[in-house]
């Protein structure tokens, strides 16, 4: 009876299934690590790779949401560390960060256009500017890092923008909090979020009943851009340092959080509470091959492993409550 009422819920929430593998994961992890796991220190650890993370997983699941994809978002966060440090020598951190942003914005406008205009597949025009903007990044730091001065550690925008922590918890995972709430609202109170999901279900349909689909489709680029450059500054501001190749991969990791998370490739079908959900089940699988001393060569091999296990166990939960 209660598998028999949990399926309605399923169905209606394509979060729910990577809850329950999240739940299951952490009593494993707790219960096989000897404490070195379920620790205050090492769940704020888990938590401050979250934030970052899961921004950058917010900004792809609206693009997912209409039915493109951006794997550009790696590059982009490296450009907003290094454009951030770069600035905060010169400029109050705050000015550097709104600056980084804006150069994150840059770069989704350029995605957006070159995806709108030219009729390329999303994938292949991303994957074109991330290695423009990665070749970029290496060309500018020429193999060194960029540093934050300590002249500019000092202050309550530094302080804000991850160089701190409070409550025990770094700034950025108060940041991803108020982007959540913010964009939740946008899609649940707004116009923006009907159009946007009407565009990744049939673009056609949507345009045939007014809706301006490259505007939504520009728009989600540029918020994209914007959240990953974003979670490149406070990455920098927690680290202090950023180099060329800052940011590597991670846009594979935010694409893997969406779609754990119950966001459909294909469009139309977002969750952005299962977007972070999908990065903090990440964020602790890397954290738990870690503290159980998984040998360098092995970790990547166990964490793709688990990723595609807790994927299909996610996919049969959704089909068996799809099952009548």
């Amino acid at each position: 009876m209660a598998l028999a009422a949990a399926k309605p819920l399923i169905r209606r929430h394509a979060e729910i299934g990577i809850f329950l593998i999240g739940a299951v994961l952490i009593v494993v992890f707790a219960t096989t690590s000897d404490g070195r796991w379920a620790n205050f220190y090492n769940i704020g650890t888990i938590l401050q790779v979250t934030a970052t993370l899961g921004l950058m997983s917010l900004g792809v699941a609206l693009v997912i949401g209409t039915g493109e994809i951006d794997i550009s978002v790696g590059s982009t966060f490296g450009m907003g560390a290094l454009v951030y440090l770069w600035l905060a020598s010169q400029l109050d951190p705050a000015a550097a960060a709104l600056a980084a942003v804006v150069v994150g914005a840059a770069i989704g406008l350029l995605n957006g256009l070159l995806v709108t205009r030219t009729g390329t597949p999303s994938l292949i025009i991303t994957l074109g500017t991330l290695m423009i903007f990665r070749g970029i990044a290496i060309a500018l730091t020429e193999g060194f890092s960029f540093s934050i001065p300590y002249s500019a550690r000092k202050g309550w925008s530094f302080s804000a923008l991850g160089g701190s922590e409070l409550l025990g918890f770094n700034s950025a995972l108060y940041w991803l909090i108020l982007a959540l709430v913010a964009l939740t609202i946008v899609l649940k109170a707004m116009p923006f979020g009907n159009r946007l999901l009407a565009v990744g279900g049939s673009a056609e349909s949507a345009h045939s009943r007014g809706v301006r689909v490259d505007r939504i489709k520009l728009a989600a680029f540029v918020l994209c851009g914007a959240l990953a450059a974003f979670a490149g500054t406070l990455e920098a501001g927690k680290l202090g340092f950023a180099d060329g190749s800052m940011g590597r991969l991670m846009e594979l990791q935010a694409i893997a959080s969406c779609v754990l998370g119950g966001c459909l490739l294909a469009g139309g079908r977002i969750s952005l509470v299962g977007a972070l959900m999908g990065a903090f089940v990440l964020s602790s699988i890397q954290s738990y091959l870690v503290v159980t001393g998984v040998r360098p060569q092995w970790f990547m091999l166990l964490l793709g492993l688990i990723v595609v296990l807790a994927a299909y166990g996610d996919r049969s939960l959704r089909q068996w409550a799809l099952r009548k």
